[in-house]
């Protein structure tokens, strides 16, 4: 795997990681009893989004990893996956 399919594979589990966690532990300003004025009562209190977005890098690169495992040291045979006529693995 090259440097630009590296990049992508942690760009692409960045963004699917940080979206699954958005809602993880998140109460709204009327759950917390404090809902500033001007604001819509179930936005959210505290986000929380610096952790989340460190989090999601972490999984991002646990994901990549794996998949780098897998294509580098051809931990599975990827000759058994079939693909369309014409194309072939390295």
């Amino acid at each position: 795997m090259g440097i630009a399919g590296s990049l992508m594979v942690i760009a692409i589990s960045w963004w699917l990681a940080f979206f699954m966690m958005l809602p993880v532990g998140v109460r709204s300003q009327l759950e917390e009893g404090n809902v500033v004025p001007g604001t819509e009562p179930s936005a959210p209190a505290a986000p929380k989004l610096a952790r989340k977005a460190v989090l999601a890098f972490v999984i991002a690169i646990v994901i990549w990893a794996a998949l780098f495992s897998v294509i580098e040291f051809r931990l599975i045979a990827l000759d058994d996956i079939p693909l369309p006529s014409g194309l072939q693995w390295d």
